[in-house]
């Protein structure tokens, strides 16, 4: 089969995926009729026999502000050592806390996840850190250390500069045990999650985060997954992305790890997380298979990549970014505000807010503003809004393009009769377009969302919808997702820097969203698809849970921080 009829082949398999997994008005995406959650999956991946280098707890001494992470080079930038490692998983990885409800005892973790099932899994590959051994490590965040799979042999300049690495992979069981066929998806946008994430912690440390084109088979020989005899029966890990950290002003490397000497003295057997499943998803694999970067689908990333403005300049933008605006954000610790994030359970259903705070949120997903200067692609996901109580603008549907090409796209795509004006208000910076005014959201919204609460009582909801026919090629498909996924991430934070919150959503009627705001028939070949909602409100507390530290089981009252 030649290369190209291969690449239809995989978008032909991409698209038939994701109207399999549309949820209906009348029928929900495949998934468990049942779950038994007293046998969930182990929500930690261990490698039974790896070495452990524990990392420090240091987030609570971290002093840095949450608006000094949009200034640029007012972060003085700390060392690449085993503490500013342990600073960037604490504030991106980690645990953020324990609750507790009756008998039922479990951890939320600083980045967010569908179902709180948590799919993400992080590595480091490093040489020359101080006090963390050269190699590949995988990142436990129960025990806050690192595992080491394997070692590189002694490099012949042993003064050379030091580098580091993360990578991302998915445990797709994780999320297909809940939810089924639908499960790609959502591991998908925690990819995209947790590189929000890791985005923001490397801020906070005066570091930038470099993307690194490869492919899916190096990623995953780099990391060991592609050995059969570490996993047994054990469920695989799915490699997904590749960054390099850039302390200050260092720039990227000329080499990669996939030019270092070949990992050796592989140690550590996979922990299998579900020992009696119920059910299997085989569509999944097909579509990570379809979806997988190769040598010819790779997205070259830009040479000027990493620059001191913090903006994103490869960008086509018809407005101006305005830093001075980005900077009006709240002066807490940013320490404290990435670990206190929390997916909203329930709103408060009278909550309003005044405009000018809705205007920061809209500012806040910009592709010239931080985090998003790791994406290294244009903008390809926008934003319809749906405001529900915001005092200085009318209850309505709204549009955010956040390129270019997509306010053309919305415009050509969306029927002639909607006029698409702009809002007089808006920054030139959130250019937002009126779809149309509507006094009576909450109903369609708690519809649209899986009947569902969180969609009527919150003040603000999101559908973002992504550019998807055609897709360029298949491995596109994951790139959409991790994209709405890491704005999802900035919701998240922005909300909490508001002191409102957020929760993602990821049950919603797919069709009956494109059909509300008229996007063609059929809808499977709609130039725009909606790929991810999200809604922000003030949300109302469970005062029967009980929080508990994140890491009390680790810390010995004599000894400090126990590893052991």
């Amino acid at each position: 089969m030649s290369e190209t009829s291969h690449s239809e082949d995989d978008v032909a398999t991409v698209q038939a995926y994701h109207e399999r997994t549309k949820h209906r008005l009348t029928k929900y995406a495949a998934g468990p009729d049942t779950l038994d959650w007293d046998a969930q999956p182990d929500p930690f991946r261990r490698y039974a026999g790896a070495p452990l280098t524990p990392l420090p707890l240091k987030a609570d001494e971290l002093t840095t502000r949450w608006a000094d992470l949009f200034e640029p080079g007012r972060i003085a930038p700390h060392a690449l050592n085993v503490d500013a490692i342990g600073l960037l998983f604490e504030l991106s990885m980690a645990l953020s806390a324990w609750k507790q409800y009756g008998p039922d005892r479990w951890a939320v973790r600083v980045n967010p996840s569908s179902g709180n099932l948590h799919p993400t899994e992080a590595w480091l590959v490093c040489l020359g850190v101080d006090n963390i051994n050269d190699g590949i490590h995988h990142y436990a965040p129960r025990e806050h250390a690192l595992e080491q799979r394997a070692s590189f042999a002694p490099q012949p300049d042993a003064s050379a500069t030091a580098r580091a690495f993360i990578a991302l992979t998915s445990i797709q069981w994780r999320e297909a045990w809940k939810y089924g066929e639908r499960a790609f998806r959502y591991c998908q946008l925690d990819v995209g999650h947790a590189i929000g994430a890791l985005r923001y912690a490397a801020a906070a440390l005066g570091w930038q985060l470099q993307p690194v084109a490869c492919s899916t088979d190096q990623l995953a020989a780099l990391l060991g997954l592609d050995r059969d005899a570490d996993f047994g029966a054990a469920e695989r890990e799915e490699p997904d992305v590749l960054y390099e950290l850039l302390p200050g002003n260092l720039t990227a490397a000329n080499t990669s790890p996939f030019d270092w000497p070949t990992p050796i003295n592989w140690q550590g057997l996979a922990n299998r997380l579900d020992r009696h499943p119920m059910y299997r998803w085989p569509v999944i694999d097909a579509v990570a298979s379809a979806t997988r970067t190769n040598t010819t689908n790779i997205t070259a990333t830009c040479p000027d990549y990493i620059r001191a403005s913090g903006q994103n300049h490869h960008i086509s933008y018809p407005l101006r970014f305005d830093q001075d605006r980005a900077l009006a954000r709240s002066t807490q610790p940013a320490a404290t505000l990435i670990r206190q994030r929390r997916s909203a359970q329930r709103f408060e259903a009278r909550a309003r807010i005044p405009v000018a705070q809705l205007w920061l949120l809209l500012q806040a997903l910009h592709p010239a503003r931080l985090p998003f200067d790791v994406w290294p692609m244009d903008a390809r996901v926008h934003v319809l809004l749906f405001a529900h109580r915001v005092d200085g603008l009318a209850p309505g549907a709204y549009l955010l393009p956040r390129s270019a090409a997509g306010a053309d796209l919305l415009r050509q795509t969306l029927p002639a009769a909607l006029d698409l004006s702009p809002v007089a208000d808006a920054p030139a910076d959130a250019p937002l377009l009126l779809l149309s005014e509507n006094p009576a959201l909450a109903g369609t919204l708690r519809t649209l969302n899986c009947h569902q609460a969180l969609g009527s009582d919150a003040i603000l909801g999101f559908a973002l919808l992504a550019e998807f026919n055609p897709l360029p090629d298949a491995a596109a498909y994951r790139q959409r997702f991790q994209e709405a996924g890491l704005i999802g991430q900035v919701l998240y934070l922005e909300a909490e820097a508001l002191g409102l919150a957020g929760t993602g959503i990821g049950c919603f009627f797919d069709d009956a969203l494109h059909e509300l705001i008229g996007l063609p028939q059929p809808a499977a070949s709609a130039p725009l698809q909606s790929v991810y909602h999200f809604t922000i409100g003030a949300p109302v507390l469970d005062d029967r849970i009980t929080t508990e530290p994140p890491y009390a089981h680790l810390i010995s009252p004599k000894k400090g921080v126990d590893h052991g």
